[in-house]
């Protein structure tokens, strides 16, 4: 599954419970599943025939269960049917089938009558609406919520195949993992529709959905592919289907697997809580993360989108064909599929620098981990809570690098055909983490099996502390590893972790063209000798290293001489990132990032230049004061004002497609970091040109210019833009303004804003992401913690319940001591579930801004006053 990874990456949660796992005893071989949903009552009923068969003699079965109404359940074994007494345990979700006399071991038949829930909480089998407010039944099973929709074997490991039927009201489109088989008229104003038997498969990826949907059609590889839309927004899914071609073949062709479920649907859902979610043959997405309108989609949108529908179609092989055991190796998925994706989006689109905004999403991963509470990639989960917990960067993002410093490590061909063998090994079945380790060193001939265990159990990111030194024509190079902490305090201290690090040496030659030497350093303290002596020695050549690297002040500031041309965007980027790391804990002042920072006057990279930008708005946030804002300011404006002048405010034939992007940004930044009254003035005039004319600006580009009119914006354009979220048919409008909205700061717009995400106007989906947005970029903190605070009773019942984490993880803007103490004694007494962890890491972010603002401050003010 991708969760709402366009905006943020939050925790979702779920309904306390206690450990779910099921007894051994049974195990299912297939399920037949009949759904009639009324709409009329937001209900179903349902009927299902599990084939199971019986590992021991036993007088009970249990199945997991939630929400269920029991009707009528038979058991029949041996030739002999009994009807079975069910006791509910609503804390675990289960029901036991208890009968008079212990079944044999063998085959056994239940037989379930039911009625069912379609909720409103966009989980198990729900009740969504259109935006003409047409509804629809959707399912959405992951993680532990097949149970939800039908009594099963919910777990990973108990798979079965699936055969579906639905009755339902005429007219109405169903569409599930299988083809249609037959569709059959039936009285009452009904039509049955039977779909083909899925192969084996796991109970959360179970499909099916029922509404008015259109869809365009085309195919791949002899695979049939339909993109589904509600009415009226059949036009936005044929970029969708481009990229679903080509992805199926591309995979098709990499996996040496053909794509194996028959048909493939890409589903967009109004209602939704995940950002998409991987059924066989059947994938289901926001609409925001699948249509677009591919003649006016800005390009972050398109790459958006494309990622998502690759990383989706991955999962038909990581996690559908083989899924993992159980969810304590959910990265086998997940990580698998945000690593893949990447290398379709990259061959279909060669201009969109994908090599770059890996590197980006890899420092993403490193921020994360270098908190004290964060997690190992493998972890044990057993309670839905602590399943969902684990869909966080680490899962997605870190596994994915992980895999690419691997990749890198032993080469693409030899690491893809350890990748295929653990595929065809496990086709159809479960598998763990060490078969995938096993898999590669069996095709490697390398230690993979040693190596990765350093990277998936234990949980950081080690910073490797350097230093060189030239003797004659050679220069040694001595890299010492420790763990990497924002807490300065246990970064001083020595750790215990030892990672073994594919460490990869590129000498800073003038030429450009020095070799890159690798090596394994799998000692505390590792020395490497290289030909010829270099000004400065980059320590993770390609940008594939997942660690943090730290240089001396005065090799930063001989590296930002030349490395806008010494180094390629991605390897930029790290070293951006490993700079700002070193100034967090105090390795190094902030002088020298900015230093490092005016290395990048000639860069034109948009990838390289958001990772810069990123770190100029929080500095002109956080770290600044009212005596040196203006200082910091005009600064930012010497530096970007003569890229933004070069570059332009309007897109030039031929160009890149991607310097839009660079375009939105550079407006973003001089308009607020910079203050720059002419980006403001630009930013308000190609708003009011884009909500009047919507062709007349490029989309990026008014994306970004509309954020940045609303920074200092009025009642006038606030309206403008309400009334344009309000009538928008594209997804990617509506998402654009309701984000434009969180960036007013007005207190009374802030309030406006706030009380509209509560409303009903507002899908519930979608008001927690709206408040966490005003959290991030308000400029009166305290303001939205008092509404927090006042309307927390109604943000948790936002959402599908899973509203609590987002705002807890919103809190992590805040760089203030006393709200920081507010924000723990609060979520003392007002727990959000399943963000346990996430309250934490909050409550880290802050206090690692206080620290920053009290260390950097000072050298901020006395750095600018020196230039």
């Amino acid at each position: 599954m991708k969760r709402f990874l366009l905006l943020i990456a939050p925790l979702l949660v779920g309904v306390p419970s206690a450990a779910q796992r099921l007894p051994q005893t049974a195990v299912p071989d297939s399920y037949k599943l009949v759904f009639t949903p009324d709409f009329s009552k937001n209900a179903f009923q349902g009927e299902e025939t599990i084939q199971i068969r019986l590992l021991e003699a036993s007088s009970a079965i249990v199945l997991n269960a939630a929400e269920i109404e029991f009707r009528e359940v038979t058991v029949t074994s041996e030739g002999s049917t009994e009807r079975a007494e069910v006791r509910l345990n609503q804390e675990k979700q289960t029901a036991t089938f208890s009968l008079a006399k212990p079944l044999a071991v063998g085959p056994a038949t239940l037989h379930i009558r039911y009625a069912g829930v379609l909720n409103d909480q966009l989980r198990g089998f729900y009740l969504g609406k259109d935006d003409q407010g047409r509804k629809y039944a959707a399912t959405q099973l992951e993680d532990t919520d097949a149970r939800r929709a039908f009594p099963c074997f919910d777990e990973p490991a108990y798979k079965a195949t699936f055969d579906v039927t639905v009755v339902a009201d005429e007219g109405l489109t169903a569409i599930s993992n299988g083809r249609v088989l037959s569709d059959t008229p039936v009285p009452a104003h009904k039509h049955t529709v039977h779909f083909a038997t899925s192969p084996r498969m796991s109970s959360y990826l179970v499909a099916l959905l029922v509404g008015n949907f259109e869809y365009v059609q085309g195919a791949a590889d002899g695979i049939p592919i339909r993109v589904y839309a509600s009415p009226g927004k059949k036009e936005f899914s044929r970029f969708a289907l481009q990229a679903a071609e080509y992805n199926l073949h591309f995979y098709d062709s990499y996996f040496g697997i053909k794509y194996p479920y028959g048909k493939l649907d890409l589903v967009g859902l109004t209602d939704f809580s995940a950002g998409a979610m991987e059924n066989t043959g059947c994938i289901t997405f926001r609409e925001a993360l699948l249509l677009l309108d591919e003649k006016a989609a800005a390009i972050s949108t398109q790459k958006t989108v494309a990622s998502v529908i690759a990383h989706e179609m991955a999962h038909q092989w990581f996690g559908d064909l083989v899924t993992m055991k159980w969810w304590d190796d959910k990265w086998l998925n997940e990580g698998f599929a945000t690593w893949m994706s990447s290398k379709p989006v990259a061959a279909w689109k060669p201009g969109w620098n994908t090599a770059a905004d890996n590197a980006n999403a890899m420092v993403n991963s490193l921020d994360l981990d270098s908190l004290v509470n964060t997690h190992p990639i493998h972890q044990p989960a057993d309670t839905p809570e602590q399943i969902i917990e684990l869909d966080d960067a680490i899962t997605y993002g870190k596994t994915a690098a992980v895999l690419r410093m691997l990749e890198s490590y032993l080469g693409p061909e030899t690491f893809r055909a350890g990748v295929n063998a653990y595929l065809k090994k496990h086709a159809y079945a479960n598998a763990a983490s060490a078969d995938f380790w096993d898999a590669q060193t069996e095709v490697s001939k390398k230690p993979v099996d040693k190596i990765m265990p350093t990277w998936v159990e234990q949980a950081g990111v080690p910073l490797l502390k350097i230093k060189t030194k030239c003797a004659g024509n050679s220069q040694t190079i001595s890299v010492e590893q420790q763990r990497y902490f924002y807490d300065r305090k246990r970064t001083e201290q020595s750790s215990a972790e030892l990672w073994q690090i594919p460490v990869c040496i590129k000498p800073g030659h003038a030429n450009g063209n020095a070799r890159v030497r690798c090596e394994l350093a799998a000692k505390k303290q590792e020395t490497f000798t290289v030909a010829g002596c270099s000004p400065w020695d980059y320590i993770n050549a390609n940008a594939m290293g997942f660690y943090r690297s730290g240089y001396d002040s005065p090799t930063v500031l001989d590296m930002a001489k030349d490395f806008d041309s010494a180094l390629s965007p991605p390897e930029r980027i790290m070293l951006l990132s490993d700079a700002w790391a070193s100034v967090r804990i105090g390795r190094e002042p902030i002088g020298d990032y900015l230093t490092l920072a005016e290395g990048l006057r000639n860069d034109r990279n948009d990838a390289v230049l958001d990772q810069l930008l990123t770190h100029l708005t929080y500095i002109g946030e956080h770290l600044t004061d009212d005596s040196d804002a203006e200082s910091f300011a005009l600064w930012v404006r010497l530096l970007l004002s003569p890229i933004a002048e070069d570059v332009g405010w309007t897109p030039k034939p031929g160009e890149s497609e991607t310097l839009n992007n660079l375009r939105a940004s550079l407006l973003a930044a001089l308009a607020e970091a910079g203050r720059d009254p002419q980006a403001r003035s630009m930013a308000r005039k190609l708003s009011e040109q884009a909500l009047s004319d919507p062709s007349s600006v490029n989309r990026q580009i008014a994306d970004d210019g509309l954020q940045a009119a609303a920074y200092d914006g009025d009642d006038s354009l606030y309206e403008k833009i309400m009334g344009d979220l309000k009538s928008a048919k594209d997804p990617e409008i509506y998402i654009r303004d309701l984000f434009a909205l969180s960036r007013f700061r007005d207190p009374k717009l802030v309030e406006r804003t706030l009380e509209y995400a509560l409303s009903p106007e507002m899908r519930s989906q979608d008001s927690p992401y709206l408040i966490y947005a005003v959290m991030q970029h308000s400029a009166d903190s305290r303001q939205i913690w008092s509404f927090v605070q006042e309307h927390w009773p109604e943000i948790e019942k936002l959402g599908g319940a899973f509203a609590g984490g987002v705002i807890v993880r919103g809190t992590s803007a805040f760089c203030d001591a006393g709200l920081r103490e507010e924000v723990r004694a609060f979520f003392t007494t007002h727990p959000a579930p399943a963000a346990e962890r996430t309250l934490q890491q909050s409550l880290e972010r802050m206090d690692y801004c206080i620290d920053l603002k009290m260390t950097q401050e000072e050298q901020l003010a006395s750095w600018l006053k020196q230039k």
